[in-house]
């Protein structure tokens, strides 16, 4: 038995001895500049995202602050600090990008478009809802938008009678929340029904997507859970409980949609609708299949969406000389549509709003915060650099954003700079990738946009606010826990509403 136990520890050894061997001097990457533990094992990534929880990005920009804009950070990935090559990582649909592998296993939702590696199966995949997503549907999509914007301004109003305190970022995920759930299904969480906006929806979801910095480790980790009774899981992990409600309203949505279709009852003009009516194989239409898009669909159409709004939100009331700005502009537009032209058509043609939802975009980073590696299939060129192919290489959206060669003060919230920019024929927008860029850029992107310009249009104009006990750091990304994340103790986005205007 001892002698097993040697052979087996021996043979461990060996193994790790000769694979640390390959990856530092024999790997096609063993070039590259980097650590020389980031190039060894994955398990450097582990403890700085993991232990350290969510900070693997800020170890990476020391990486490139000694080692230059090209780094190994990890065995098998490059990652790219040039805010002029992002568009060659993340290119257009003429140049395939798969996705890599083993980042898209942690999400959880393998069969979902998010999480499809393939470049074809991709294209295939987003064809059936595209139009769903076209700048023409998102349009269409406003009078549904609009009418749960009154829902929320109703609770304000009723919040400035008592003038207790609203956790506005949860308000907010309360109302996209119930704009991509009936935009999806034809029915509404109904989140901005509950007294408290149902914050455990957010909870949810930030609770889900924390855990992709583990999950990215151990992949078998959602498929275990999913194939766990869920009695056995809730005794398991207690904390767990949200996330299986979650799971198993949104497979009860996904269900009753097959079978309304099946019995002939469509609920025309929703995404799923989109997708059983489409010509997609059979297999793509699989109850397993809409469920992974359901958990994609409805986490990223409302996380984003919100936080950008809170922080714009928490941003303008802090500074009372660009709320009154914003206030003027609006003025000159009429809060509901006129001579044949919507309200959203209006909006998009006011500058300083559209700056300030910029600026907000910017400042927030999209979602996420973390890296999304692409594989080209050809070798890439990167100055006296030449990436092999199937390399994934990443660049992180925040490092564009907070570029200072771009962005002077980037950790400012200076609206101004997109006005001046356009004045002086700057294309300040290029480097705008809150959604990402290219073939895999964000599919919400013009839903995203309608309901940003609805909302604060809206709740600008109706309400006063006053920030209770939030500060920058509250808005601030400290860590990278997929989605950008204040420091751990911040309570997020809190306000009064002290008075209906």
């Amino acid at each position: 038995m001892l002698s097993y136990v040697t052979t087996v520890l021996a043979s461990l050894a060996l193994y790790v001895v000769t694979g640390t061997i390959y990856r530092l001097y024999y790997h096609p990457l063993a070039r590259f500049p980097g650590p020389k533990l980031a190039a060894a094992t994955h398990w450097y990534e582990f403890f700085h995202d993991v232990i350290k929880q969510g900070q693997f990005i800020w170890r990476i920009r020391e990486m490139h602050e000694k080692y230059g804009p090209v780094v190994r950070i990890t065995p098998t990935e490059l990652h790219i600090k040039d805010t002029d090559f992002y568009d060659v990582i993340y290119a257009p649909a003429s140049k395939k990008r798969d996705k890599y592998d083993r980042w898209t296993a942690g999400l959880g939702a393998p069969r979902s478009a998010l999480a499809t590696v393939s470049h074809n199966l991709y294209r295939l995949r987003r064809s059936a809802t595209s139009h769903f997503f076209s700048k023409r549907t998102a349009s269409n999509a406003e009078p549904l938008i609009c009418k749960h914007v009154e829902r929320l301004c109703g609770r304000f109003a009723a919040a400035c009678q008592t003038k207790s305190v609203l956790q506005l970022d949860a308000a907010y995920i309360a109302l996209t929340m119930d704009i991509i759930t009936e935009y999806s299904y034809g029915t509404s969480y109904d989140c901005l029904a509950a007294g408290d906006f149902q914050p455990r929806w957010k909870e949810t979801i930030l609770a889900a997507v924390s855990s992709f910095a583990l999950t990215r480790q151990f992949p078998w980790i959602f498929p275990l859970m999913k194939a766990t009774p869920s009695s056995i899981l809730r005794f398991l992990i207690p904390n767990g409980k949200l996330w299986l409600e979650w799971q198993e309203l949104m497979r009860r949505e996904v269900d009753k949609v097959i079978t309304n279709h099946a019995a002939g009852k469509k609920a025309d003009g929703t995404i799923f609708q989109a997708l059983l009516d489409s010509d997609l194989p059979a297999e793509e239409k699989e109850a397993e299949r809409l469920q992974d898009e359901a958990q994609v669909i409805v986490a990223a159409g409302s996380e984003t969406t919100a936080e950008t709004l809170a922080i714009i939100t928490f941003y303008l009331v802090r500074d009372k000389t660009r709320l009154e700005r914003v206030r003027q502009e609006l003025s000159t537009v009429p809060l509901q549509p006129s001579e044949g032209k919507s309200l959203l058509t209006q909006l998009e043609q006011l500058p300083y709003l559209n700056a300030v939802i910029s600026e907000g975009l910017r400042v927030m980073h999209g979602v996420p915060t973390t890296r999304l590696p692409r594989v080209a299939h050809e070798p890439i060129k990167y100055k006296e650099w030449v990436i092999p192919p199937n390399t994934p290489i990443s660049q992180i959206n925040y490092f564009v954003h907070t570029d200072p060669t771009i962005f002077p003060d980037p950790l400012e919230f200076h609206p101004e700079r997109w006005i001046a920019a356009r004045e002086n024929n700057i294309r300040l927008d290029q480097y705008l990738v809150s959604f990402g860029k290219g073939s895999r850029q964000c599919v919400g992107i013009n839903l995203a946009y309608a309901e940003l310009f609805l909302t604060l249009a809206t709740v600008l104009r109706r309400f006063e606010f006053e920030n209770f006990e939030t500060t920058v750091a509250d808005v601030a990304v400290a860590r990278d826990l997929f989605a950008g994340a204040p420091a751990p103790g911040s309570k997020g986005v809190r306000a009064i509403v002290t008075k209906v205007l």
